[in-house]
């Protein structure tokens, strides 16, 4: 199985480093055994968060965690959500197999971010400070398709994805799995990918 790295939320302006290593992760497909108690660590496996610190000045400029809605992510997902909605088997399935495809066509971010200026912060906007794009350590880099902001976080998105919050923008960001070449938006033998704030 090829295993990627995720890597943290690349912020161009700034050189971001972390502590710890990255946690590895696989893009690969196929079944999963998970539980509805396993969705909490499978969304710390899938979530990364990044922050751009203007060092001359000692101000955050911006902090962002975002989780990669993969495969093995959307599985943990659809198992922890048909629970606690008490879904049906038939539901459950169609949950699961809905899911499961559109991780075939798309790359999907959960975005949480906070900054000073909020109107700069909103990634949505066409005249955003911020410019997304999906990377991978091939050079690979993918405009996003579809920034889409969450207006108002109510209880769903508080719940399953926890470090949402009043202080919070959120969006959902996507990118296209093939590019209008028909090439994949990250590479087959890419070692880990990542978001660009640039």
């Amino acid at each position: 199985m090829l295993l990627r790295s995720l890597a943290p939320l690349l912020l161009s302006l700034a050189c971001l480093t972390g502590c710890a290593a990255p946690r590895r992760v696989s893009l690969a497909e196929g079944p999963r055994e998970y539980v509805p108690y396993d969705y909490d660590q499978i969304l710390q496996r899938w979530t990364r968060t990044g922050t751009l610190v203007a060092t001359n000045e000692f101000d955050d400029l911006l902090t962002v965690t975002s989780t990669f809605e993969a495969w093995d992510f959307r599985w943990a997902y659809s198992v922890r959500y048909a629970e606690d909605y008490r879904l049906t088997v038939e539901q459950r399935q169609e949950l699961l197999d809905t899911t499961l495809a559109e991780t075939r066509a798309e790359h999907r971010f959960y975005v949480a971010l906070h900054g000073p200026n909020r109107r700069w912060n909103d990634l949505s906007r066409k005249d955003s400070a911020w410019v997304v794009r999906l990377i991978d350590d091939k050079g690979d880099e993918t405009p996003a398709r579809l920034i889409k902001s969450v207006k108002r976080p109510g209880a769903l998105e508080r719940t399953y994805f926890p470090y949402t919050n009043v202080w919070r923008q959120v969006f959902r960001v996507t990118f296209p799995a093939q590019r209008d070449d028909g090439t994949p938006s990250i590479a087959p033998d890419a070692r880990w990918v990542g978001l660009r704030l640039a």
